[in-house]
């Protein structure tokens, strides 16, 4: 009979277990987690144990020299760039003295070879004009020396007259 009546909708004393063991477990649970809360709280406002201050001390010192680390990193970045940048500008530099060099090797060479061209021209030009002087020399020195000698003799001649007819 009894059967029958959870059938017909009576009450069983088995049928409101279950409502009272979730009621129950939900109690556990509640108080669980309120004693999990207060344990939590009442750690956090206690002072941290000496390991745990030492250890967020090396965890900012940590910090601390792992920004150093970056910041000298990029310090040395931007100085290596600018060592590049330099080194770049010497080379260019460098290149822009070279081709004014070769320029002015070139030049040197040009004008080297010009005055090689004018001192022969000038050795050609002074031999020409020795020979040329040197035949007229040979043309006119016979005819030269005899009228000087003439002169002489005429010159004589007649002083040596008038030095008989006076004397």
């Amino acid at each position: 009979m009894e059967v029958r009546s959870l059938k017909t909708g009576g009450t069983d004393p088995r049928a409101s277990q279950p409502i009272a063991l979730a009621a129950g477990a939900l109690i556990i649970i509640v108080l669980g987690a309120g004693s999990i809360a207060l344990w939590r709280g009442d750690t956090a406002t206690s002072p941290e144990p000496e390991r745990a201050v030492a250890v967020r001390q090396l965890q900012v010192k940590a910090a601390q020299a792992s920004e150093q680390l970056v910041e000298k990193t990029k310090g040395l970045e931007v100085t290596q760039q600018e060592s590049i940048d330099q080194l770049q500008v010497v080379q260019d530099q460098l290149q822009t003295v070279k081709r004014q060099l070769a320029a002015q090797q070139a030049d040197t060479q040009r004008l080297s070879e010009q005055v090689s061209s004018l001192a022969e021209a000038i050795d050609g030009l002074r031999q020409s004009f020795a020979s040329v002087q040197s035949s007229e020399a040979s043309e006119r020195s016979p005819s030269r020396n005899r009228s000087i000698r003439t002169r002489f003799h005429a010159s004589r001649g007649t002083h040596g007259r008038v030095r008989r007819s006076s004397g």
